[in-house]
């Protein structure tokens, strides 16, 4: 229930919520789900009791963000921070594509896109992450390109996951390069896991996050779940898998070639990276770049882009990589640039 505040007050909007229990899980821990709001959007918002005030030019939008999020609750749905992020991202991008009023409504009702794993579920915060979820779930073959910390990886694990548990697959299949990334580490000592292991925490941590740890253990024993470098690939035909390919641009276009060629009758495949992080020494050129212009409209296959504002981590993420993006921009216009030369 809603009602407007005085006019005074500007636009000002009062939320009245029935149910402590789901009020203290809507405020968050010190306050803190409504501090992310009033961040995010630009308002302030007063609490006292059941009761919250919201104030500023964009309170009528967070208005059904705060609905949408105790209706969230009342369905037996956890409200977290990311929930939140997630929320208004969706509520953003609809608004920017020119949606009618009537459709908001609909999409404050929360993301109908879901990935159920054992411990988990998985929901898209962003229009692009939604968009390459779906083709993870309807392609053979899906590349997922775009800067760190957009969930490109994430995602494909929960659907990885997912899609094992349902019976559609029969292993889960990670991999990625070997490589250093800028950083000679020499000789490793222990047995081959140890070796690999650091390179592959990346996929144990989305893993982890997916499935219970002692369920995880006995799948890998059992071989159900492989972790593995790329070169461990060669010569493998990997069927009724869900086989992920992460930091794909450390690939070469033989290794590239060469995994994309296991692809068995069943399975499905989903190739990760980051055309601005390639650690591959100077003059070799990136499998993934070269995937990308061969493969561009072969029918199966999704290409799924990112960019900076689909970064979910911190903040200061998505600008870090603005800015350097800019920076490169720039060298290359430098570069481009007609130079005058003194006589």
């Amino acid at each position: 229930m809603a009602t407007l505040l005085a006019p005074e007050d500007k636009i000002a909007v009062q939320l009245d919520f029935p149910d402590n229990r789901l009020m203290i899980d809507l405020v968050g821990p010190g306050g803190a789900h409504l501090s992310q709001i009033e961040q995010l959007m630009g308002v302030q918002i007063v609490h006292r009791g059941n009761a919250l005030a919201v104030h500023g030019e964009a309170a009528p939008e967070a208005e059904r963000v705060l609905n949408a999020l105790y209706s969230r609750l009342e369905s037996g749905k956890q409200v977290d921070m990311g929930a939140i992020d997630g929320l208004i991202r969706l509520r953003a991008e609809e608004e920017n594509d020119g949606a009618r009023q009537g459709d908001q409504t609909e999409m404050f009702a929360g993301p109908k896109l879901e990935i159920r794993t054992r411990k988990k579920t998985m929901e898209p915060r962003t229009e692009a992450q939604k968009a390459y979820t779906r083709n993870l779930l309807e392609n053979e073959l899906t590349f997922g390109i775009g800067p760190a910390g957009t969930g490109k990886t994430y995602i494909a694990v929960a659907v990885a996951v997912s899609k094992f548990i349902t019976g559609e697959v029969d292993r889960i299949i990670l991999t990625r390069p070997a490589v250093e990334a800028g950083e000679k580490l020499g000789f490793l000592p222990g047995t081959q896991d140890e070796k690999v292991d650091p390179y592959m925490q990346p996929l144990y941590d989305a893993l982890n996050d997916f499935l219970p740890g002692k369920q995880l253990q006995k799948l890998r024993e059992d071989k159900r779940v492989e972790i593995a470098p790329l070169a461990f690939m060669r010569g493998r035909t990997l069927s009724n898998a869900f086989v992920i390919l992460d930091e794909a641009q450390n690939a070469t276009t033989m290794q590239m070639k060469m995994f994309l060629t296991r692809l068995g009758q069943g399975s499905r495949m989903a190739i990760t990276g980051d055309r601005s992080q390639v650690d591959l020494p100077r003059g070799v050129q990136s499998g993934l770049r070269d995937a990308e212009a061969i493969l561009e409209g072969v029918e199966g296959i999704s290409f799924n882009y990112f960019t900076a504002t689909d970064v979910v981590r911190h903040q200061l993420v998505a600008k870090i990589i603005t800015a350097y993006e800019a920076d490169d921009a720039r060298r290359e216009a430098e570069r481009a640039a007609p130079r005058d030369y003194a006589r």
